[in-house]
């Protein structure tokens, strides 16, 4: 290929100029795509390819499932009822801290109907697992009180609060809310504030977001990174998708744009369930809920009670043929997103109280509760809908899933590895969450920019790891200080046997 920066032409001095002007942008563009990723000493997660130049040998990214425990509520209070759907949990310091929909639905070969107005309900709990309601005192349902009742009115299709970490919260709105509405003010998403994540308050007489659907749980929440405010709402684009928008002050927004998906949009989307993961806060995961209607098939005729399955389609079928499971999908900039294609939340081998539409929706929000096996470190809990629709209350049943482990860099015994592209650190060990078999093993290269092996730091030079743990420091035979290469460009090189690879970081 002759090079045109050298090339021997008649042209004039100024189109010679814009021509060279045009191919050093040109490389300037390529030695940028190249620039090293500063990953600093924030944990990353194997959940999408950013840091990943090559896989080799038996190596993939494997999708991790929670499992199912115990129940943690069942929905049975006269306010309450099965359609529980929309639930959002987090931690409050010391209190665990869970809203859902008190609303309940009958069916009739006629189609269905409510038995009682959409509520909003509050239950609390200390450790995550065993939750009591409160008997809160603020709304009247069939002449009472006492109830757990925290939203009546406005919003209570889908009221989402969270906790706003925003330094410059103001002390009467450390906790806000979305919810949809439709009022004489308007049609839309409206912000509510509350000091003691009790009593609620509309921080404005106007919905504050117009522009979408809403019938799903709309979320907020302040990114702490970047220094706004962030939500996800529902909206049709081929069917059911996702919106989002910013804002600096939760009462002016962006217009609100529709997500990008790589490799595309595999299903639609009912809900979004979007958040910054409170380990690895650069890195927004999103567990949206799958629908799919397939239709009154030879496997529908089978799937769980199919004479209420049949009541429940006899007005609308989709009520008894349409389905509903749990996705995951990732982002660095919250709004191109990574989708998994298979399911991460399956509705699982259920004689009676699954396989329904409604059931298997994730809340929004994960907490870190402690194992039922004594000496295991904490996990992750999340908590899923269960009996939705049905004829007898709903149920949400907690599940569990490995701190970090959404997904993870796996190989069979043959083995398998991947090299990262050029990135920069800082710190001075590099620690793994990991996880083998008895006689699994994972070792770690750090080579050079080009792909070198820095001289004791090679495969060879590493002391094998085996065991499970969530902080495993890596050694070589030197040691393991890495803080002589902080700062400039390497790679790092996993060579992994029968075992898993959650995350890994750099620490002082």
């Amino acid at each position: 290929m002759v090079n045109p920066m050298s090339r021997s032409s008649g042209c004039c001095p100024s189109l010679c100029l814009w021509r060279t002007l045009l191919v050093l942008a040109f490389l300037s563009g390529v030695a940028s795509a190249a620039d090293p990723i500063d990953i600093g000493s924030r944990r990353e997660l194997l959940v999408d390819d950013h840091l990943i130049d090559r896989l080799t040998g038996k190596a993939e990214l494997r999708l991790h499932h929670p499992q199912p425990r115990e129940i943690a509520l069942v929905t049975d209070q006269p306010w309450e009822g099965n359609a529980v759907n929309y639930v959002t949990v987090f931690r409050d310091g010391t209190l665990y801290r869970m809203y859902y929909r008190g609303a309940n639905e009958v069916y009739t070969p006629d189609g269905y109907h409510s038995t009682h107005r959409e509520v909003y309900c509050y239950a609390e709990s200390k450790d995550g697992i065993q939750w009591t309601r409160r008997h809160l005192g603020l709304f009247e349902f069939n002449g009472s009180k006492k109830n757990n009742i925290v939203r009546d009115g406005l919003g209570t299709h889908n009221f989402t609060p969270f906790r706003d970490t925003n330094p410059a919260a103001k002390v009467d709105a450390r906790y806000k809310a979305l919810a949809y509405g439709d009022s004489k003010a308007g049609r839309g998403l409206y912000a509510f504030k509350s000091a003691d994540a009790i009593h609620w308050s509309l921080l404005s007489d106007k919905p504050v977001i117009t522009r979408g659907a809403f019938d799903s749980q709309n979320l907020a929440f302040w990114d702490a990174v970047r220094g706004e405010y962030r939500e996800y709402h529902r909206d049709f684009r081929k069917g059911r998708d996702i919106r989002t928008a910013t804002s600096k002050d939760f009462l002016t927004w962006t217009p609100p744009s529709f997500l990008d998906y790589t490799p595309g949009r595999v299903s639609e989307l009912y809900t979004n369930q979007v958040l910054p993961y409170y380990r690895a806060p650069h890195l927004f995961l999103g567990f949206p809920t799958r629908y799919i209607d397939r239709g009154w098939s030879e496997s529908a005729k089978v799937l769980p009670r199919p004479d209420y399955r049949k009541l429940r389609g006899a007005k609308s079928p989709r009520e008894g043929t349409a389905l509903t499971d749990g996705m995951f999908m990732t982002s660095r900039d919250g709004k191109q997103f990574h989708v998994w294609s298979e399911s991460f939340l399956r509705p699982g081998l259920r004689l009676r109280d699954n396989w329904f539409y409604g059931d298997n929706y994730q809340n929004w929000g994960l907490v870190e509760t402690k194992s039922s096996i004594e000496d295991a470190p904490n996990e992750i809990s999340i908590y899923v809908t269960e009996r939705t629709m049905q004829d007898r209350p709903g149920v949400l049943r907690r599940h569990t899933l490995r701190i970090d482990g959404f997904v993870s860099l796996q190989a069979p015994l043959a083995g398998g590895e991947l090299s990262t592209k050029p990135i920069r650190f800082s710190g001075k060990q590099l620690v793994l969450n990991e996880a083998t078999s008895a006689i699994g093993t994972l070792r770690v290269e750090i080579q050079d920019e080009a792909g070198k092996p820095v001289a004791g730091f090679a495969l060879a030079d590493c002391a094998e790891i085996y065991g499970d743990a969530l902080e495993r420091t890596v050694s070589w035979k030197g040691g393991s200080d890495v803080s002589r290469l902080a700062g400039k460009p390497v790679r790092l090189r996993f060579e992994v046997k029968d075992a898993d690879l959650y995350s890994f970081h750099f620490r002082d």
